[in-house]
């Protein structure tokens, strides 16, 4: 009778062996796989949410001083921040706020008599950099939304990080000179361009590199209205 031959204990132990290397490299491989496109994910996400806020800014900071009913402009037409009344500062006309991190704009949207009646006739950006985010407020609406950053109650995809180093707003006059914090807000009526520059990082830590992600976007907006109605 023939002798049956099967595996010894150590072929058995080396193939174990060789079949965790295996499996082991596999689920590197995979796991590794996983996590960029969990961390590609995170960075459109706070791509998406940073060029979402830079749009809209831009947007609404452009409308600063719009008004297409000029004959109004000799009275008291443009109103305080957050009361709305008309006893603000005419000669800012639709910047009546301008620090390193806010801005007030107003603008006449209906073209009545009147700034305030719409809820976005009076928008304020504030960044919060205590907190890492920023808010938009409708001073004469329904008050503070949420807008850009890790909220209180509402996570987003990014934190702004931004610092006095880097602001949120930069003001120029129209030969391009920097308008500095010192010369507001009596400076405000030669505002002319207005550099907007989010700072933004991925509110989750990437998986592989144990850091937040950054992004950095900026740009420039010019407030013809706001030139042209001096």
């Amino acid at each position: 009778m023939k002798n049956k031959q099967g595996f010894t204990l150590v072929e058995m132990l080396i193939s174990l062996a060789i079949g965790m290397v295996v499996l082991t490299s596999i689920y590197a491989v995979v796991n590794m796989s996983q996590k960029s496109t969990v961390n590609v994910e995170r960075k459109v996400y706070a791509s998406q949410d940073a060029r979402s806020a830079m749009a809209m800014m831009s947007l609404e900071i452009e409308m600063a001083s719009f008004n297409p009913r000029p004959d109004l402009l000799s009275g008291s037409f443009w109103v305080t921040p957050a009361t709305c009344t008309a006893s603000a500062n005419q000669n800012y006309r639709g910047i009546q706020q301008a620090t390193p991190s806010s801005i007030t704009v107003q603008m006449n949207l209906s073209a009545d008599g009147s700034i305030g009646d719409d809820p976005n006739e009076s928008i304020t950006y504030t960044y919060d950099d205590a907190n890492q985010y920023i808010i938009r407020t409708l001073d004469c609406g329904s008050g503070s939304h949420p807008f850009l950053g890790n909220l209180p109650g509402l996570p987003r995809a990014v934190r702004v990080i931004n610092t006095s180093a880097v602001p949120v707003f930069r003001y120029f006059d129209a030969q391009g000179t920097e308008i500095t914090s010192a010369s507001l807000p009596a400076g405000i009526p030669n505002i002319a361009r207005i550099d907007i520059t989010l700072w933004v990082e991925t509110e989750d830590i990437d998986m592989n590199s144990g850091q937040r992600k950054t992004i950095f976007y900026s740009t420039s907006v010019i407030p013809r209205n706001h030139v042209i109605s001096r």
